[in-house]
């Protein structure tokens, strides 16, 4: 068995699992199920009262005028792009160089869509006000995508002044803004703003339901009524329109009504596992200090070094940390916590020893 498998397993045997909010299995749906109305119509290519009715809900919920319940957040952001292209009559779009639609969708943008993406800024930092202004006006620029958190290098977040800059800037330049918001709710503790405070400075906005909610799977964009009627076209020409979408609306409902108003806990107990990762020999956090209820854990040892350090601790202590590491570098590798329903339920005591486990492992290897 190799390194990745012992941890995974191990992971998957341990009392006290920290990250997430638990497996994801049948059970999800049964859960999401239970209450639900069984004679209530199923919506059919796109319409009818449960998916009208949620799309409805969050639009409102992110202070849009409208809004379209997709399959996939790929699909969604993927059609927002080739709209704000289209009015602009322009192949040009802007992003981060660890943007999602970049390095995770074997250049669908691209290929479907003929749509070329200028690469702002460096891949590890964020974006800011002078990259976008350093933008070339004969780039004529269609739009630039933002994404709250930058999930690739930790889950990082400008000051909010920052994007009120940005915001305007692409507004005096003709510039549309659209955000990858898919763990926009993560995030409304850290600034003290509402979804709908933070999605009025964007053109159209995109959501996920299964990243911090945890449903099955299922998207949203919003944004003005002519913008969403154009994405449901789009979305009926990419196949997204499946004959019922029910399954996914019921459990992203669901979760949503039962975690959203929970982020402020998990940010809370995040920067708490921060602080303890912090306090661990060739350890760091980034940020050294969340933004969100997910960030990433580096530490100055090979990813076989740190998958073994990892495993022990699952097996002496009963406590998991992660499933999985991924390797930065020859001596370096990381990964990706995310806080969820898990974390309260772990006895303090056993996660202070868990950790007093991983700096006695990690100082041995």
């Amino acid at each position: 068995m190799d390194g990745s498998a012992g941890l995974a397993d191990a992971f998957k045997q341990c009392e006290y699992p920290v990250v997430g909010h638990g497996r994801r299995n049948l059970g999800m749906l049964l859960e999401a199920l239970e209450g639900a109305d069984a004679l209530q119509d199923a919506d059919m290519y796109g319409k009818g009262k449960i998916i009208e009715d949620f799309q409805a809900k969050i639009a409102a919920f992110v202070g849009k005028p409208a809004a379209a319940f997709f399959p996939s957040g790929t699909m969604a952001q993927q059609i927002a792009l080739r709209i704000w292209c289209d009015e602009k009559k322009s192949k040009r779009v802007a992003f981060h160089p660890l943007c999602h639609l970049e390095i995770h969708e074997e250049d669908g943008l691209k290929e479907l869509h003929g749509i070329q993406p200028t690469l702002l800024g460096d891949a590890d930092r964020l974006i800011r006000v002078e990259d976008v202004r350093a933008l070339g006006e004969e780039e004529d620029t269609a739009c630039l995508l933002l994404e709250l958190p930058q999930r690739e290098i930790g889950g990082q977040l400008p000051p909010y002044e920052e994007l009120e800059a940005i915001a305007e800037l692409c507004r005096s330049r003709g510039i549309r803004l659209h955000l990858d918001g898919a763990r926009l709710f993560e995030i409304l503790p850290y600034y003290g703003k509402s979804a709908a405070d933070i999605c009025s400075l964007f053109d159209s906005v995109y959501v996920s339901f299964y990243k911090g909610l945890g449903g099955i799977a299922g998207a949203i964009l919003a944004g003005e009524a002519s913008f969403v009627a154009d994405a449901n076209i789009w979305k009926r020409r990419h196949g997204g329109d499946l004959i019922s979408l029910y399954p996914y609306i019921i459990s992203s409902d669901y979760y949503f009504e039962l975690r959203v108003g929970r982020m402020a806990q998990y940010y809370e107990e995040a920067r708490e596992l921060a602080a303890l990762f912090n306090g661990c020999p060739s350890v760091r956090t980034v940020p050294a200090e969340p933004v969100s209820s997910m960030f990433h854990v580096h530490a100055e040892r090979s990813k076989g070094a740190f998958e073994a350090a990892l495993e022990a601790v699952c097996r002496r202590t009963g406590i998991g940390l992660s499933s999985w590491v991924k390797a930065t570098g020859e001596h370096s590798s990381a990964f990706e916590a995310t806080v969820g329903d898990r974390y309260a339920g772990v006895p303090k005591d056993k996660l202070r020893e868990a950790f007093r486990v991983l700096g006695e492992e990690l100082s041995a290897r």
